[in-house]
């Protein structure tokens, strides 16, 4: 998956170089405290370093304690992912009927499973196809399981076209069948070979083609797209289990280990 630029090591040298810069400015004053109060104010001024001998120090402290820097880099970031965490787990639950419950998505497993996986895909992600067989592997083991599929085509307009068919397969009541079939594929997708792999799960390729017009099938593959920005989603695959999103491929015992986590309420 792509990811944005970290900003944690730049922020947190200058940080730390703050701190360095006014410990040393702090010295500098404390240095003047024999002076009368009178004249504290032209001391403080006489006694404070320039910016260049302030900027030495701090260099010279940093060359000598790089693990200082180190430090300040993971305090930043697992700050910053503690933040992330719980902004997502507020959208998380802010959205969860569009997530859980939306009326035009795709539903495979018990109905009434205890647990809901929710995946969103692209049919051309080489990391999605990857992960199709420990989800159907899941899907088939767990009977208390309920998956949830959100099409998220971003890769092209193939991609959307692909999209468009599966949630038209919904129609015909094979759904899983065309997903199979076309995210268990190898090699580049077309149209064409999307139709002649919606043959081959059983489908009528004319009357998915004329469902595949129908204008709620777009509005609802760009809502799911709001809803995966919104939940802060930028590729493909993401999995959110119980409150918790996880982006990329993910193995079978990584998703049993989320599904039991949620399942004991944890």
């Amino acid at each position: 998956m792509n990811r944005l630029p970290n900003p944690a090591r730049h922020g947190s040298i200058a940080a730390r170089a703050m701190r360095y810069a006014t410990f040393a400015i702090a010295a500098g004053l404390l240095a003047a405290t024999s002076v009368s109060a009178g004249s504290l104010a032209e001391t403080s001024a006489a006694a404070s370093p320039d910016r260049d001998a302030v900027r030495k120090i701090v260099r010279e402290y940093l060359l000598e304690h790089p693990e200082v820097i180190e430090e300040d880099i993971r305090i930043l970031q697992a700050r910053r992912e503690a933040e992330q965490q719980n902004r997502t787990r507020a959208a998380i639950a802010a959205h969860d009927k569009a997530l859980l419950a939306h009326p035009m998505s795709p539903v495979s497993g018990n109905p009434k499973g205890d647990v809901t996986l929710v995946e969103f895909f692209d049919y051309q992600c080489g990391y999605c196809k990857r992960s199709l067989k420990p989800v159907m592997d899941l899907l088939k083991s767990d009977g208390q399981l309920r998956i949830v599929w959100k099409e998220f085509p971003i890769l092209g307009p193939v991609s959307r076209f692909a999209a468009r068919a599966g949630m038209a397969s919904e129609k015909q009541g094979r759904y899983l069948e065309f997903h199979e079939a076309v995210m268990g594929s190898r090699g580049k997708l077309t149209e064409d070979r999307v139709m002649a792999m919606a043959a081959d799960a059983g489908l009528d390729v004319r009357r998915l083609r004329r469902d595949m017009r129908d204008p709620a099938i777009d509005d609802y593959l760009d809502e799911t797209i709001r809803l995966a920005r919104i939940l802060g989603i930028n590729g493909t695959p993401a999995f959110v289990i119980g409150d918790t999103l996880v982006p990329g491929a993910v193995g079978g015992d990584r998703l049993k280990e989320l599904i039991a986590r949620a399942r004991s309420g944890g």
